[in-house]
């Protein structure tokens, strides 16, 4: 079942800015982790994630597809990315490493996205790779897969947002 949200790409390329330009090795891997951590409490609270991405199970744990994609593009100068030139002109990729080019325009986040990415931020900035975890949603798929909602919204205290998620307006 696909996510219900919807994909907010400039909001993603100033995720990409915010984090990278607050930790010191801002690589696809911490970036993705800290969008992951961000995003699941945001989840929990708002009921949204910040940039309506959707997560995929790959080796190193759950990566933000799309916010992925577009750092790939970046870094590999793929055409097939719509707003490449935009986001070039944003930041630059050294193998895996973000170099912010100017700073995050803060006004496509609301007081609740700066609140968890912050916190995701602080929280998890100085962990290396080894010492993530990930949690139970990340290892209930195969390797590459869609992780599905439910999945993350288990491991929640309140489960029963996964329901108000898929049904707002019950009748």
């Amino acid at each position: 079942m696909e996510y219900p949200f919807q994909f907010k790409t400039k909001k993603s390329l100033e995720t990409i800015l915010y984090i990278g330009q607050n930790i010191q090795q801002p690589t696809f891997y911490h970036i993705a982790k800290i969008m992951y951590f961000a995003d699941k409490m945001h989840l929990e609270k708002c009921g949204r994630f910040i940039c309506g991405d959707h997560y995929i199970a790959m080796k190193s744990g759950p990566v933000p597809s799309k916010t992925y994609n577009i750092l790939k593009a970046v870094r590999d100068n793929s055409s097939s990315f719509i707003d490449l030139k935009i986001a070039k002109q944003a930041f630059i990729v050294d193998d895996f490493l973000i170099k912010p080019l100017r700073l995050a325009l803060t006004d496509y986040f609301s007081e609740s996205d700066l609140e968890c990415l912050d916190c995701a931020i602080e929280q998890y900035k100085n962990i290396s790779m080894e010492e993530f975890n990930h949690n139970n949603a990340w290892e209930t798929v195969n390797e590459n897969s869609f992780i599905e909602l439910k999945s993350i919204v288990s491991t929640f205290k309140n489960r029963y947002l996964l329901d108000f998620l898929y049904n707002p307006c019950p009748e």
